[in-house]
C-alpha cells in the first residue's frame, strides 16, 4: 500500500523535514517553496490491518535541530488493503498547552476510557478525521457535526459519534462516496449516558476543500484540537511517605500493601491523588541513620521493609510462623519507627521464606522474564548489597576486592553454581516480590481512578550501586546541598556527588532516560526533588561540613577585574576566614580563651587570628569533636565551623583567579567589617551576580536536559522549585510544562510573607507543609508575632490569634488551600487530620517528619491510628468530602 505524507512547516535556509520511527532511517520530505514537504512510501504488509507510528523532525547538515513533541506517539491505523493508498494531511505538532491532560496520570487514570470503541469501519474510498480531546472523561465521547446528510446536516442529534480507541485521540471515518465537498464541519460534546449533545466548540467551522479522492484512496485529516467551554480539572490529594503508613496488619512500618487501604481511604474522601517520597533502598549500615530516604544505594531497587510479608507467603514451620506473628503485634504497636528492630525481624522472615520459596519461584517463568527485563541494575545491586555485607561496609573503595567494578567477576558470581549464588539471588527474590507488590497497588489505584506520585530523589549515595558500576557519570571530589533557606540558615550538605553533565550529554543523558522510564511502570505523576539542580548544583568542597563554603556548578566565576567594577578593591584577605578579637567573645562566650590556646594564634596585625593548620578547615574541628557530645563541645565546634565560613569570597574550584561572593554572608562579621560603601558595592555586586548574571546560562543548561528527561515517559512532571529561584527557571518550566510548587510560607514574590492561594498559577502544586517542614500545627506555634500576622493579614480575623491552632483554624487553612487556582491541592496527612478534633494527632511534636537542619535526622514519623480506623472515621471523612465538593475539586466532568 502506498501512504503519501503532507506537511505544512515554514524552515530556514539549510532545514529540512525527516519522518521519524517508521522505518529504520528517517525518511527525508520533499518541498518546492520550504512550506509545504511531501513524501511517499511504500508500505508492505500482509493482508491484514496494522498500525504504524511516526513522528516528525529537522535536520541541518545531517543533525536534528528540533523534534516535534511525540510523548503522544501518532498513530496511522492501516487496512488489510495492499491496493490501498493513504494521503495524510499533518501539522506540526508543538508541546500541547494542556500537556497534563496528555499524561499517564489522566489518560491512565484521572479521565481514562477503560472501555475503548474499536476503530471506526473503513470504507473504499474514505475521509478520516483526527482530533485530540483530552478533557472528556468516560461518560461523555466526541462527535463530529457537518454540512451534509453524511454529518447530520448540522443536526447535532445525528451527529458521528467518534471513537476512542487510542485516546486522548478520536477518530472518525467517513464514505467519501457520501460526501459533497468543500466539507464543512465542527466538533461535539456528545453525553454517551444520555444520548445527547452537550455543547459545541467555539471555533469557527472547520473547512476542507475537495481533495479529489479515487477509489481506494482515504484522506486523513490530523492533528486538530478540540476545545469546549468546561471548567479546568482540579484535583486533591494525600502525601504520606509509604514507611508511615500503619495498618493492623503491618509489620512496624508501612509497606506495599499498605497502599490499597490509602487508595481506599482517598476514594472515599473524593481525593485523587497519593504522593509518597522515595522508597529505593536505604540500606548501608543496617542501623537508623539509614533510614534517610534519599539516600539510596540504588536508584533502581526498592528498600525490603516495604514488603507486605503476607503476600510473600506462609511459613511452613508453624511455631515460627507464630512467633512472627506475636512479633508483628508487638512491633506493630509502637507509636513510631524502630527501624533497626523492623529490618532485623523482616530479614528473619526473608531468610525462612527464602529457603522455602526461592528455588521454586526463581525457577518460574514469571520471574525469568522480570530477572532479563531488569538483569542491567538487578544483578550488581544483588552484589553490591552481598558484599556491603561480607566486608562490613558500603564504601566499595574499602574492600578487599571488587573495588572496581568487572562486569565479568559479576557474571561469576552470578552463577547458579557459585557459592556466592544463595547469598545473591535472595535479593532477587525480594526486589520480585517488592515489584509484584507494587505493580498490584499500582494497577488498584488506577482502577479507581487515583494517582500514584512518586519522587526522583536529585541525588545519589556516593557509596551506591551506581557510584560503583558507572563512576564515570559522577564528580566524586564534591558534594551536592542546597544554599540558605528559612529552614536552615548553614545550607544544606546531602553529601551526594554531583553529576559529570558533560558525560551524561554524550549518550544522550541515557542514564537518567532509563531511571524515569523504570519509575513510569509503577507512577503515573512523579515530583522532581530539586528541580534546580537540573540548571545548576550547589556544590560543597570536601573539607566543609556546612553549605555555606559552596558555589553553583555549573556557574560563571568573577575576576578581580569584575569585581573591582563593583566599585570593590579586591583584597586576599577576603578569601581567608576574617578572625578579630571583637567578637570571638560574642561567638563564643566563657569558652573563649580555651579556644584562643587551642584552635587559633595570633597573626601580625593586632587583634587578628588565624586557624592553626590542624584546625583549618571544617572537617578537622569535625574530627576533633567527633566524640564529644556534650553541650559545650557543640557550642565550640559550631562557632569553628562560623569561623572557617566566615569569608567574602571563594575560590572557583576549577578556573584559578575567578571567584564567587560566599552565600549569605551579609549576617557575619566579615562584612559587618566593611564601609558603608563597600557594604553597598558588594550587595550591588551580590545581587548581579546570584540574580542576573546567570538566567541565560542556566536556562541552556536546564533545556539541555529536561525537555528529553521530562518527555522520555508521560509520566505527570511536577518540579520542587523551592529555594533561591532565578527567574530564567520559571522560563523552563512553563516551556515545558511542568507544574510547579506552591507554598504559602514559602511565597514565590519576596515582597510577600506569605503566599495567595488564589493567585497561584493554575499549573501548580499547592500544599501547606511538606515532609521538610513543620506540619500546619507545629508552624503555628513556632513564631507567634508571624502567626499573629498570618492570622490577621491572611486570615482576616481581628484581634489576638491563639497560641495553638485549633480545628476550626486547620479547616479554613485547608479550605483556602482547596479553592486556590492550582491544578492539584495536596496536602499532608497530619494536615488532613489536623480539622477534627477527635482524629488529630494529640501530640504535634509528632507530626513531624524531617529536620533539614539536621544531618542526623532520624525518619521515624508513623500514623497514630490505623488506616483501618482511617476509614471509619467518619466525622473528618464526611468534613474532607464536602469541602472537597465545595471546593469545585475531583469533579469526573
Amino acid at each position: 500500500m502506498i501512504v503519501s505524507f503532507h506537511i505544512e512547516y515554514r524552515t530556514s535556509w539549510g532545514e529540512e523535514v525527516y519522518i521519524a520511527n517508521l522505518f529504520p532511517e528517517p525518511v527525508r520530505l520533499h518541498t518546492i517553496d520550504g512550506i509545504h514537504w511531501e513524501t511517499e512510501v511504500e508500505i508492505h504488509s500482509p493482508e491484514q490491518d496494522i498500525d504504524l507510528t511516526y513522528s516528525y523532525q529537522i535536520e541541518c547538515d545531517g543533525k536534528i535541530i528540533r523534534r516535534e513533541w511525540d510523548n503522544f506517539p501518532r498513530t496511522l491505523h492501516l487496512s488489510g488493503n495492499s491496493r490501498k493508498v493513504y494521503r495524510i494531511n499533518d501539522a506540526w505538532k508543538n508541546i500541547p498547552e494542556q500537556l497534563y491532560l496528555y499524561s499517564s496520570a489522566f489518560t491512565e487514570s484521572l479521565l481514562a476510557h477503560p472501555d475503548k470503541a474499536e476503530m471506526p469501519v473503513s470504507y473504499k474510498s474514505g475521509v478520516v478525521i483526527k482530533a485530540y480531546a483530552p478533557r472528556i472523561n468516560k461518560d461523555y465521547c466526541l462527535a463530529v457535526c457537518g454540512n451534509q446528510k453524511a454529518l447530520g446536516n448540522w443536526n447535532p442529534d445525528k451527529a458521528v459519534l467518534m471513537s476512542d480507541h487510542n485516546f486522548p485521540e478520536w477518530i472518525a471515518e467517513i464514505d467519501a462516496s457520501k460526501l459533497k465537498f468543500p466539507l464543512e464541519y465542527k466538533f461535539i460534546l456528545y453525553n454517551r449516558k444520555e444520548n445527547r449533545a452537550e455543547c459545541w466548540e467555539n471555533n469557527p467551522n472547520r473547512y476542507v476543500a475537495d481533495p479529489l479522492l479515487k477509489t481506494n484512496e482515504t484522506f486523513i485529516i490530523s492533528d486538530r484540537y478540540a476545545h469546549f467551554s468546561i471548567p479546568t480539572w482540579k484535583g486533591t490529594g494525600v502525601a504520606i511517605p509509604v514507611f508511615s503508613l500503619k495498618s493492623a496488619k503491618s509489620f512496624g512500618v508501612g509497606d506495599f500493601g499498605d497502599l490499597q487501604l490509602m487508595i481506599d481511604w482517598a476514594v472515599s474522601t473524593h481525593q485523587r491523588v497519593i504522593q509518597i517520597l522515595p522508597i529505593n533502598d536505604t540500606t548501608m549500615t543496617h542501623t537508623w541513620t539509614d533510614s534517610y530516604p534519599y539516600n539510596s544505594i540504588s536508584i533502581y531497587a526498592f528498600h525490603p521493609m516495604y514488603a507486605d510479608l503476607s503476600q510473600m507467603g506462609t511459613l511452613k514451620d508453624k511455631q515460627a510462623e507464630a512467633l512472627f506473628r506475636q512479633k508483628q503485634k508487638e512491633i506493630n504497636d509502637r507509636p513510631a519507627i524502630d527501624y533497626e528492630a523492623v529490618n532485623q525481624l523482616k530479614w528473619e522472615f526473608f531468610h525462612l521464606i527464602f529457603r522455602q520459596e526461592g528455588e521454586t519461584l526463581l525457577a518460574s517463568d514469571a520471574f525469568k522474564i522480570f530477572f532479563e527485563a531488569n538483569k542491567e541494575w538487578l544483578q550488581p545491586y544483588a552484589v553490591f548489597s552481598y558484599l556491603r555485607d561480607a566486608y562490613h561496609t558500603p564504601n566499595f573503595r574499602q574492600w578487599p576486592k571488587y573495588t572496581t567494578y568487572d562486569t565479568h567477576e559479576i557474571e561469576r558470581m552470578c552463577r547458579p553454581e557459585s557459592a556466592d549464588y544463595p547469598h545473591i539471588s535472595i535479593y532477587y527474590y525480594i526486589q520480585y516480590h517488592l515489584h509484584l507488590q507494587l505493580l498490584a497497588a499500582t494497577k488498584y489505584a488506577r482502577k479507581h481512578g487515583v494517582v500514584l506520585k512518586g519522587d526522583i530523589p536529585i541525588g545519589i549515595s556516593r557509596n551506591s550501586v551506581e557510584a560503583w558500576t558507572e563512576p564515570h557519570y559522577f564528580n566524586l571530589n564534591g558534594q551536592a546541598g542546597a544554599p540558605p533557606d528559612d529552614f536552615s540558615i548553614n545550607g544544606q550538605n546531602w553529601g551526594f556527588p554531583t553529576y559529570n553533565w558533560e558525560v551524561m550529554e554524550k549518550d544522550g543523558y541515557r542514564w537518567w532516560m532509563k531511571r524515569f522510564q523504570k519509575m513510569a511502570e509503577y507512577f503515573d505523576a512523579y515530583r522532581i526533588d530539586h528541580l534546580l539542580g537540573f540548571f545548576r548544583i550547589w556544590e560543597i568542597p570536601m573539607h566543609a561540613v556546612h553549605g555555606l563554603l559552596g558555589q553553583f556548578v555549573p556557574s560563571l566565576p568573577m575576576s578581580k577585574e569584575e569585581i573591582e567594577s563593583f566599585g570593590l578593591t579586591f583584597r586576599e584577605e577576603y578569601l581567608r576566614p576574617y578572625i578579630h578579637n571583637y567578637f570571638l567573645e560574642q561567638v563564643f562566650g566563657p569558652h573563649t580563651d580555651f579556644v584562643k590556646q587551642t584552635f587559633i594564634e595570633p597573626t601580625d596585625t593586632e587583634g587578628i587570628y588565624r586557624l592553626k593548620p590542624e584546625f583549618d578547615t571544617q572537617r578537622k574541628v569535625e574530627a576533633y569533636f567527633a566524640e564529644k557530645e556534650d553541650a559545650d563541645s557543640k557550642w565550640v565546634r559550631d562557632g569553628l565551623y562560623a569561623l572557617i565560613s566566615n569569608v567574602l569570597f571563594i575560590p572557583d574550584n576549577k578556573e584559578s583567579g575567578k571567584y564567587h561572593p560566599r552565600i549569605s554572608v551579609q549576617h557575619d562579621y566579615i562584612y559587618r567589617s566593611l564601609n558603608e560603601q563597600e557594604k553597598d558595592n558588594f550587595n550591588k555586586l551580590y545581587d548581579h551576580y546570584y540574580y542576573q548574571r546567570h538566567n541565560d546560562f542556566w536556562y541552556h543548561q536546564a533545556m539541555k536536559k529536561l525537555p528529553q528527561l521530562t518527555q522520555s515517559t508521560r509520566m505527570l512532571v511536577c518540579g520542587e522549585d523551592l529555594g533561591m529561584i532565578p527567574d530564567c527557571v520559571a522560563w523552563v518550566m512553563n516551556e515545558l510544562r511542568i507544574l510547579s510548587l506552591e507554598i504559602q510560607r514559602m511565597p514565590k514574590d519576596p515582597s510577600n510573607e506569605f503566599g495567595i492561594p488564589s493567585e497561584y498559577p493554575y499549573r501548580s502544586v499547592c500544599t501547606i507543609s511538606t515532609h521538610d517542614m513543620s506540619t500546619l500545627r507545629g508552624w503555628w506555634e513556632e513564631d507567634y508575632q508571624q502567626t499573629q500576622r498570618f492570622y490577621n493579614s491572611m486570615l482576616r480575623h481581628y484581634g489576638t490569634a491563639p497560641t495553638v491552632a485549633t480545628p476550626e483554624l486547620c479547616e479554613e487553612v485547608v479550605r483556602n488551600h482547596l479553592n486556590s487556582n492550582s491544578m492539584l491541592c495536596i496536602l499532608a496527612l497530619q494536615d488532613w487530620l489536623s480539622i477534627d478534633a477527635k482524629w488529630r494527632n494529640p501530640d504535634v511534636k509528632e507530626e513531624r517528619i524531617n529536620v533539614p537542619s539536621n544531618p542526623r535526622n532520624y525518619w521515624r514519623y508513623r500514623m497514630h491510628l490505623t488506616l483501618e480506623q482511617l476509614l471509619k472515621a467518619d466525622s473528618l471523612n464526611v468534613k474532607i468530602r464536602k469541602l472537597v465538593t465545595e471546593a469545585g475539586r475531583n469533579t469526573d466532568k
